[in-house]
């Protein structure tokens, strides 16, 4: 596969995503679809994606919602999922073989040089708040929009608004030093959870009519399989697993069985239902 063009200060997502990050993704691609079905839903829903559309899926991943968007444009509308990970890519291929509305580009959202005009819709789960220079990745996304184009992306609020993946990592931390504090804008699941970053970056970009919906859901972090799949969910993926790397065996059984004691309190029959909390923004292209 070609190497893409690459920004450079993204080169370090790059390198994160195409390593060890993005083969925890492809290992529980499964249970991670069925964990963010709610958030997928909720965001299709205000998408307001109508058949025949143009739609770029940016940070797409392993192409759940690449595929979900693929539906809903039908045979005359086309969704172009675009990341920077190549293991996740080739199992959105996978996923996608005989939809001929969908296709993935390996890309970098900052400099790839889009056709011009030439989408409705710029959407994403996620896939937004790891850009270096957000500022320049949506102005040139934007360059794609057609006019009267619009966007619609889910991010996440505060860590504090989010025990679905700060509450292990809390506990973790009882056995494992702590990993390096980001800064606000640093780029990591929580960039945007400021408002008025996220309307600043907007603005400056390009895009009117901003608005930012907060919403408040419950995930269940064990997808219907009860504690133990709780625990191995806060171990394989999120914070916590970094967090792990490079540690002894000893200090991650220590870790586990922390998380154990701090999950089973709030067990609900085969469910681990936690607080999640996102920004869904929308915005127009004039």
């Amino acid at each position: 596969m070609a190497t893409p063009l690459l920004h450079a200060a993204n080169a370090d997502q790059a390198a994160y995503w195409n390593g060890p990050a993005g083969q925890r993704w492809l290992d529980r691609q499964a249970l991670q679809d069925e964990l963010l079905a709610p958030i997928s839903e909720l965001l299709l829903g205000r998408a307001r994606v109508a058949e025949g559309e143009r739609v770029i899926d940016v940070g797409c991943g392993c192409g759940a919602t690449s595929l979900a968007l693929a539906q809903q444009v039908g045979a005359g509308g086309r969704v172009l999922g675009l990341d920077i990970s190549a293991p996740m890519l080739a199992r959105a291929r996978a996923r996608a073989q005989g939809q001929p509305s969908v296709a993935f580009i390996l890309a970098d959202a900052t400099v790839h040089p889009f056709e011009p005009a030439s989408f409705d819709l710029l959407f994403s789960r996620f896939g937004v708040m790891f850009f270096a220079d957000p500022v320049l990745s949506f102005a040139n996304m934007r360059t794609a929009m057609a006019p009267g184009g619009r966007v619609a992306f889910v991010c996440w609020r505060e860590p504090r608004d989010n025990p679905w993946m700060t509450l292990a990592l809390q506990h973790a931390y009882r056995h494992v030093p702590r990993m390096p504090e980001l800064g606000p804008e640093d780029p990591g699941p929580f960039a945007f959870a400021s408002q008025q970053r996220v309307e600043r970056i907007l603005r400056a970009s390009g895009f009117t009519g901003i608005a930012l919906e907060a919403v408040q859901l419950s995930l269940d972090l064990a997808v219907g399989r009860g504690l133990d799949a709780a625990v191995e969910a806060a171990l394989a993926i999120g914070p916590v697993s970094r967090a792990l790397e490079g540690q002894s065996p000893e200090q991650r059984e220590a870790v586990a069985a922390e998380i154990r004691a701090a999950f089973a309190p709030l067990q609900r029959g085969n469910a681990l239902p936690l607080g999640a909390s996102v920004w869904v923004a929308t915005a127009s292209v004039a």
